[in-house]
């Protein structure tokens, strides 16, 4: 059976929170989720594209239950603020999707903290959420975290390069971007082993939309749109890898979903072979450990 929207079962009485939800797959996700009755924190950092979005979604689905909060999350600060804001309400959070993303910037960058931007944008800022909200995620009896990676964790310059992490010496916008990403893989992979050693209900898992049309390709230019034309799937067809990590009961922790068609480009979802860095133990540890050094302070902080 090929998985789809139709496999999303009812959500009514669960509550999930998606960054970068205002467009793209984040969106799609949102969308789909709302209408199956589920409550959706759409994590962004422009309120007004928030406010359009939640506004578009309610057209198609006016029961929906949506709301905004705001999150920059190449800023730890603004990471800080979202989870305190969160931790405040104390309601249970079931589903946390780490889906937002910066890819190619042109030109080095830098976060507030000073971290190049797509690293602190897609490793850093959902590391330190997902540490943050875990207090809420252990609230919930089946909760779960999502992280999104991409094909590039799977290209031969995709690696962490430590003697650079922050590319000061050489920017090179795939290489960066690539080690974001397959930092991501990583993350997923080890806090599933150690929310196991935790004896921890909470599961991670994570997905990838395959060559999805997104407004990512904006910084691809000219070869960005000749790529989407010929190869790219619908926007649709992208988030439904997302949705099966988050909403398919039968999964287990340290599982990959993606595409399973055209060396895992295009497709319907299913289970994906990890990039072999996720799979080096060694590896994540290390990844895992100068992550908590950069931040500050450990991933089980309130433990």
């Amino acid at each position: 059976m090929k998985w789809d929207q139709q496999q999303v079962n009812d959500q009514a009485g669960k509550r999930f929170l998606i960054t970068g939800s205002n467009s793209g797959i984040g969106y799609e996700a949102a969308k789909v989720l709302a209408g199956k009755g589920a409550e959706v924190i759409m994590a962004v950092r422009n309120q007004e594209k928030g406010r359009l979005a939640i506004e578009s979604i309610m057209k198609q689905h006016p029961k929906a239950q949506l709301r905004q909060v705001e999150l920059d999350l190449s800023d730890l600060n603004s990471v800080t603020r979202c989870v305190d804001t969160l931790i405040a309400e104390r309601k249970p959070l079931d589903v946390l999707i780490n889906n937002a993303g910066v890819m190619m910037l042109e030109k080095h960058t830098t976060s507030a903290q000073g971290h190049e931007m797509q690293w602190a944008t897609n490793h850093l800022g959902h590391f330190a959420l997902s540490s943050g909200l875990l207090p809420l995620l252990q609230m919930s009896t089946q909760a779960r975290i999502v992280t999104i990676s991409s094909l590039v964790a799977k290209m031969r310059m995709a690696k962490i390069y430590y003697e650079d992490i922050n590319f000061e010496k050489s920017y090179d916008k795939m290489a960066t971007y690539a080690q974001s990403k397959l930092a991501n893989a990583m993350f997923a992979m080890e806090l599933h082993r150690r929310l196991q050693q935790l004896g921890s209900s909470i599961i991670s898992v994570a997905a990838h939309p395959g060559y999805t049309a997104t407004n990512l390709q904006q910084h691809m230019g000219l070869l960005g749109v000749v790529l989407n034309a010929l190869f790219a799937q619908k926007m649709a067809m992208g988030a439904l890898p997302t949705l099966q990590a988050a909403t398919d009961s039968s999964l287990h922790g340290g599982t990959y979903i993606g595409p399973m068609s055209m060396a895992n480009y295009r497709g319907y979802p299913g289970i994906n072979s990890w990039p072999d860095a996720a799979n080096d133990a060694q590896q994540c540890q290390r990844l895992w450990q100068t992550t908590e050094s950069i931040l500050g302070r450990p991933f089980f902080h309130f433990a």
